[in-house]
């Protein structure tokens, strides 16, 4: 199956499945307009409804311009990426309405989540209703179990989804009639009675869902690599948030668990190089990609993430100093106390020749002006996008006409949540301690990824394996985390620049603190350039007191017109300054305050997000 969106996804939608019990004849359905008497009738028709959830949930890159849940374009609110002017703010005031009832209801970007909308959750409802009182009969054990095990996860990704936005949320796990108002208006359950329902989705999904239902389908190795993700976001949410340690401890099993599920099926492997994951026609037959959606021009389903990364288009926000500082040198150590040449470099192209592998696929080895910060990244577009800059694009990197293929779930993601979620398990629940073994089949297994041929012409060197008795020593390490969990969290900083983790990932670990600009320069600050050499095109006239460098000692040198010569230094990006203040109460979304009005005209009670 190829994720044939256009085609696919509007024959589902055309399925509104009703009831109906009238026998006039001038009530009679259309012959091609199926209800729950004619529908339901085999796998072909229970397959088609379950298809419909895949661009939700499997969005990839979204299609057109869509930003919502896409690389680049949608997840940009991190403490990785800065813009000019002021930093985008955190929501600090209720919203007047939260509501959305729609199936394409938009999200919230800055909490990488779905906005107050539970049609999914009654779509789903719907969905295993109907299995259980309709097409049961129609199916054998095995089928019936498997289709369950499909519904169930999915209820479950979108109850995670809510949770990680709102906390506590009403869970329904029924389809609701609207005469049920007690049920319809019930408030808010405690976010671990939730989680609970959702881990006993998951675990029934693990069980059930068939471990090869054809390609490109939902199967038990996708759907775990989801349930990783989701499971250790709550574990470690509930742990380091201090709300309930049996649970964190219980998710973050199931997190290592079901991470185990992928890892021990020998399906994948680090075969492919890292920029191929990102920038090619057809991601078939990579290896480390459990799942896809593949883009057909034909078939008019396309998308504009290449565009944003081809060099010439700008974002909203680009890689500031601090995260540049966070990347490994290739000998494995922090740029501190590193040995390689250069290593305490900070000039973009002998950044790319000593730091891990990861940074020369993700970022232009030069200082290019239409990054806010001159650090301009291309994970998503080709090495041959970047020779169009300055010319005309064809339509596979300019415009919405893209046709890159977009990695769903990869291997990359789930030895990261599986190591992870063991190294908080040995340090706060006793669990087995992480071993070598352990490090080699997640962290030194993505480290000892094959080099493409354009970066090993560049000097670029595979990064040396973690060793668990030799953690390196960052002297950034914030003390209340240990050594081994600080290294893996950088891990993933290095693997999802522009994806979809670091802004959860902060949320989770409770440190939304550093969103906060004021507490480094680095925030504020790009690579070290000369400007005089690098991006003369920024020392003009138009350019006079704004731009500026920023000297070691911490000097500003603005320029006046006079002095190129000393525009040497980290490119302060023009007029950016922190964000405005926030609390932790930035963690949950607010409800919206017409739908507490709501509640309370009939009579029931809508609690608010705590601190809100």
């Amino acid at each position: 199956m190829k994720y044939q969106f256009k085609f696919i996804y509007s024959v589902v939608a055309a399925f509104v499945l009703i009831t109906s019990c009238n026998k006039d004849v001038l009530d009679r359905p259309q012959l091609n307009d199926p209800t729950d008497a004619t529908y339901w009738k085999n796998e072909t028709d229970v397959r088609l409804y379950a298809n419909g959830y895949y661009s939700n949930y499997f969005n990839g890159f979204a299609s057109s311009f869509t930003v919502d849940y896409t690389p680049v374009r949608g997840y940009t609110f991190s403490d990785d990426l800065t813009s000019r002017n002021v930093q985008s703010p955190f929501e600090n005031t209720v919203p007047p309405s939260r509501l959305s009832t729609l199936e394409t209801g938009a999200w919230m970007s800055q909490y990488a989540g779905p906005t107050w909308n539970f049609s999914w959750v009654r779509k789903t409802n719907i969905f295993i209703d109907r299995l259980d009182n309709v097409a049961k009969p129609n199916l054998t054990t095995e089928a019936y179990n498997h289709w369950s095990g499909v519904a169930r996860f999915f209820r479950g990704y979108e109850y995670s989804r809510l949770v990680s936005v709102f906390g506590n949320v009403p869970y329904f796990d029924k389809d609701v009639k609207e005469t049920e108002l007690d049920i319809l208006y019930k408030d808010r359950d405690n976010r671990g009675v939730v989680m609970d329902k959702v881990y006993d989705d998951f675990k029934f999904a693990l069980a059930n869902i068939r471990i090869n239902d054809g390609k490109q389908y939902l199967n038990r190795n996708i759907a775990a690599g989801f349930i990783s993700r989701f499971m250790l976001f709550e574990g470690t949410f509930q742990h380091y948030h201090n709300l309930d340690a049996a649970r964190a401890k219980k998710y973050l099993e199931l997190a290592v668990e079901a991470a185990q599920v992928v890892m021990n099926s020998n399906a994948y492997n680090f075969g492919s190089d890292f920029k191929a994951l990102f920038s090619s026609d057809n991601l078939n037959g990579n290896p480390e990609v459990l799942l896809y959606r593949t883009y057909d021009a034909a078939l008019t389903v396309t998308h504009s993430i290449g565009s944003y990364s081809n060099g010439t288009e700008g974002n909203s926000g680009d890689a500031n100093l601090d995260l540049v500082k966070a990347f490994i040198v290739n000998d494995g150590k922090p740029y501190q106390n590193s040995t390689v040449a250069n290593a305490a470099s900070f000039s973009i192209p002998e950044l790319a020749k000593t730091r891990d592998p990861r940074f020369e696929a993700t970022f232009i080895d030069r200082a290019h002006t239409p990054a806010s910060t001159l650090l301009y990244g291309y994970k998503f577009a080709s090495r041959e996008a970047i020779t169009f800059i300055g010319k005309a694009y064809p339509a596979m990197w300019g415009s919405n006409t893209n046709t890159s293929d977009a990695p769903v779930m990869r291997l990359a993601e789930v030895v990261l949540n599986w190591i992870e979620a063991k190294a908080v398990l040995q340090q706060h629940f006793a669990g087995p301690v992480v071993t070598q073994g352990d490090l080699d089949k997640s962290i030194n297994a993505i480290r000892n990824r094959p080099l493409d041929a354009a970066a090993t012409a560049k000097g670029v060197k595979k990064t040396s394996p973690m060793l668990v008795a030799a953690l390196p020593v960052d002297p950034a390490r914030d003390s209340d985390v240990p050594a081994l969990i600080w290294e893996i969290r950088r891990e993933r900083r290095m693997e999802f620049v522009y994806e979809h983790t670091r802004l959860l990932d902060l949320k989770r670990w409770k440190k939304l603190r550093y969103m906060d600009y004021s507490t480094k320069p680095d925030y504020l600050l790009g690579p070290f350039v000369n400007m005089q050499v690098e991006t003369p095109a920024l020392l003009t006239t138009a350019f006079i007191n704004k731009s500026k460098v920023r000297k070691d000692d911490g000097t500003i040198v603005t320029f006046n017109g006079t002095n190129k010569d000393a525009m040497v230094g980290y490119f302060v990006v023009e007029n950016a300054v922190n964000r405005t203040p926030f609390t932790d109460r930035s963690y949950l979304a607010p409800i919206g305050q017409t739908q507490i009005v709501e509640y309370k005209e009939r009579g029931y009670t809508l609690t608010q997000t705590i601190g809100w």
